[in-house]
This record gives structure tokens, sequence and C-alpha cells, in this order.
């Protein structure tokens, strides 16, 4: 920390593990007087600097996230380094759309190297083009929210002919899930439910559709913390021209989806067992 702040001019509040919201609420209006960033961390390997748009701009606080990527390096480096902006007044601060993430670059290799390889095209909507620092996506773009990303999802199947679509949807985890909203999760899902109903037609006969999750992202107020939980994620995949009401079973781990789709495009992963024949 004494590193980082010498770097930037500055002190900083917090230096704890914290839920993003509820150390908005508590050092907010502290930064607001003080103009010192707020830091704090979560069960993943992170460094996120809270600042309020007003105080300290955008750019500045990108600059103070390039500034600790540099410096949280080394064997013992963190995974990511993120910009959390927020805006309002003491009592009602919201966290704007502006976050953006500062990763380490993925072990190789990975799908997306896979694909590049053999010239598959690959577009990224949401944080996708910040998660693997850019390597492998060829095009992208950010979203504002859930419902801005399904409306992208379907820009993009109309003007693009092959390739992959890759799409992640912030909201449940950003929104509801650390907040442990439950009412907000339902309804998240109700939209997203909406939304995916308006994406199924636009499928040609040989798309596939995967939906799946990062990570546990558990709303239930009776886990004990607001971090990532340890239960499966989904697997739910569709293609006009498939297989229906096939049961993937328990995977043994996430990479099965990776190689599914590196295998769709003639490719292979190390890691992962493809269930592309399973589908199709």
């Amino acid at each position: 920390m004494e590193p980082f702040e010498r770097a930037i001019g500055r002190k900083t509040l917090g230096n704890k593990p914290a839920s993003g919201t509820e150390i908005i609420k508590e050092l907010g209006e502290e930064h607001m007087r003080t103009g010192f960033p707020i830091v704090y961390t979560s069960g993943d390997s992170v460094f996120q600097i809270a600042a309020h748009e007003s105080v300290i701009p955008i750019a500045e606080l990108y600059r103070m996230c390039e500034i600790a990527r540099k410096l949280l390096d080394g064997p013992h480096r963190v995974g990511r380094v993120i910009a959390r902006p927020f805006t309002g007044e003491p009592g009602s601060f919201r966290r704007t759309e502006r976050r953006h993430d500062y990763a380490v670059q993925p072990p190789r290799p990975m799908l997306l190297d896979v694909l590049a390889e053999r010239k598959i095209p690959v577009f990224g909507i949401g944080k996708i083009h910040d998660i693997y620092n850019g390597r492998g996506v060829d095009d992208y773009v950010t979203t504002k929210n859930n419902a801005d990303g399904v409306e992208k999802i379907a820009q993009a199947l109309a003007a693009r002919a092959r390739g992959l679509i890759f799409c992640n949807l912030v909201d449940f985890d950003m929104l509801y899930g650390h907040r442990k909203d439950v009412e907000g999760f339902a309804r998240s899902l109700e939209e997203f439910d909406v939304g995916l109903g308006t994406l199924l037609p636009l499928l040609k006969p040989r798309d596939l559709l995967m939906i799946t999750a990062d990570h546990g992202c558990d709303p239930d107020p009776r886990w004990p913390t607001t971090d990532h939980s340890r239960e499966y994620v989904p697997i739910v995949t569709f293609s006009p021209a498939g297989k229906r009401g096939v049961a993937l079973g328990i995977r043994d781990t996430l990479a099965d989806m990776g190689e599914t789709v590196a295998q769709n495009f003639g490719g292979t992963l190390p890691h992962g067992t493809s269930f592309l024949s399973l589908i199709s």
C-alpha cells in the first residue's frame, strides 16, 4: 500500500476485505471529504479501487488502476485490479457502469488462443475483452446491463455468419448476488428469460447456444458471506438442429465447455472433455 500511495500521490481508505457496496456506505462520505480512494479486496485475488466520479474523475481512477496493476506483479501477483466508480450522496451511493478490470495474461493455451490459431473470429460482449486482456478477441463491445448484453447478442447474431460470440452478463453477480438481493436476482432471471425468448428464433440450424456461469453466486441470505459460493454452475445448451432432452450430467471441470467449443471449430485443448457428440 505504501508504494501505491506514493505513486498516486494520495493516502487511501479501507485496505481490508469487504463487500463493495458496504465499504462504500462505510467510507464513501470520508472519501468525498478527503479525496482518498477506497481500496478493498474480497475472496478473489483482487485489488479494487472505489472512487466517486465527482471526486476522482474516471480517467484518474483508471490511471490509479494502471499503476496498481504494474505494482501487483511477481510471484504473488494479484489476479485483477478493478476500477469501481460510484455516484450519489451519502446514504444513496450507486456504483456506475464504468467499472473496468485490469487482468493478468491468461495461461497458454486457452480456448481463445486455439480459435485464433484456426482463424475463428471471436466477438466479445460485456467484460470479455477485459477479462482476457484482449487476447484472442477480434472485436468487442461493452454493455450497460443484462438487457443491453442480450440486445447486443441479437445484433451480433444478425451481423455475423461464423465464429464465437462470447458474452458476460454482470447484473446477476454485481447487482444482486453479492448484495444478497433475492427479489432482485429473481427479477433479473425473469428479465433474462424474456430476452432469451427473443434470441432463440434468431439461431440458425447449426448454431449452438451455451449458457453457464463462471462461479457460484448465491443471493441466499443464509449464505454466511457475500463472496462467491462453491455451488456447481449450470450448463444449458441449445441448437435448432441438435438433440433435445440430453442430460449432460455433473461434469468434472468447467473446461469441458471450452473443449466443446474448441472441438466444434476443429481444435482441441489440453484440458476438459467435449460433450459435443452428446448434443449434436
